[in-house]
């Protein structure tokens, strides 16, 4: 797009995005028979700990949480630098961290680094750990994030942690959050109205148990504000925060989707970019429900 190169912050203090070059990029086997009838089991009446429905937290630790925050960038990618990224780096880790995780903190990652620092910690022992979480702070757009020196396909980077891969993570919650544009498209809004345990050998897919949450839908820019950090990652430290113990996961995740729609609008200089909106995406093939410890 003429005139913005990347990421540019469209105003001191105002909303940016988190975009790649403005150009748009070149875009099941049969079911089988159900093994058994599950019954739905009342929540009063399931034995603490061992609920069928409920991921298994007794374990010594809630696990790892990974920040990779990518600020600066080459400049032969043509992106900006991205003002307002160490805000939200800043509250990951220390909402994850009150949260219980182990957080690891990284910068300015190129494609080589990200890739070899989540096959390291794919590689790691997760054995005592009741899952992981990772935070993704870059450039991007629709299937891709960005290093600081290129992009690489998102799936590249999460698939180290594939129940093929990483064995000791197999049945636990992985959780990528992603903070990226995912395309250029703008959204100007809409108006509405106001008026038992289970055996240890059953097998279970590879892309069993992940939550994918991007910060805005297919597609679509993510806005970032250059001094209060992005819409997005604010929203969902604020309402981890908020609502662990009381809420599941997705429940939280719902809560998180309904603040950066309904109390967010871009402010910009730049033409055509004023009174903009926008909606995370949450990707899940979580099987059980998650309850962070309160």
């Amino acid at each position: 797009m003429a005139g913005l190169q990347g990421d540019d912050d469209l105003q001191s203090g105002g909303d940016s995005v988190d975009a790649l070059k403005f150009q748009k990029k070149p875009d099941a086997a049969p079911a089988g028979n159900r093994k058994t009838a599950e019954e739905v089991v009342p929540r009063s009446s399931r034995a603490a700990g061992s609920d069928p429905y409920c991921y298994k937290m007794d374990y010594p630790c809630l696990g790892t949480c990974l920040v990779i925050n990518n600020k600066n960038f080459h400049q032969s990618t043509n992106m900006s630098q991205r003002n307002g990224t160490d805000v939200d780096a800043a509250s990951a880790i220390k909402t994850f961290s009150d949260l219980g995780y182990k957080t690891r903190y990284v910068n300015d990652q190129t494609v080589e680094e990200m890739k070899q620092l989540m096959l390291s910690v794919s590689k790691e022992d997760h054995s005592n750990s009741a899952s992981f979480a990772c935070v993704l702070l870059s450039h991007g757009d629709e299937g891709v994030i960005y290093g600081t020196d290129g992009y690489e396909k998102i799936e590249n980077l999460t698939k180290y942690f594939k129940g093929d891969h990483c064995k000791s993570l197999v049945g636990k919650p992985k959780l990528f959050f992603i903070q990226a544009c995912r395309g250029t498209d703008l959204d100007d809004g809409a108006f509405i109205e106001t008026d038992s345990v289970e055996e240890q050998t059953e097998r279970i897919p590879v892309e069993a148990d992940f939550l994918y949450a991007y910060s805005t839908a297919p597609g679509y820019y993510s806005w970032r504000n250059t001094a209060n950090g992005s819409w997005f990652m604010q929203s969902l430290c604020e309402m981890l925060y908020c609502y662990r113990g009381k809420l599941e996961l997705m429940q939280i995740m719902t809560r998180v989707n309904r603040k950066v729609a309904l109390h967010f609008e871009s402010a910009s200089n730049l033409p055509g970019y004023s009174g903009k909106k926008q909606i995370p995406c949450i990707v899940s093939m979580l099987t059980k429900e998650f309850y962070l410890p309160a």
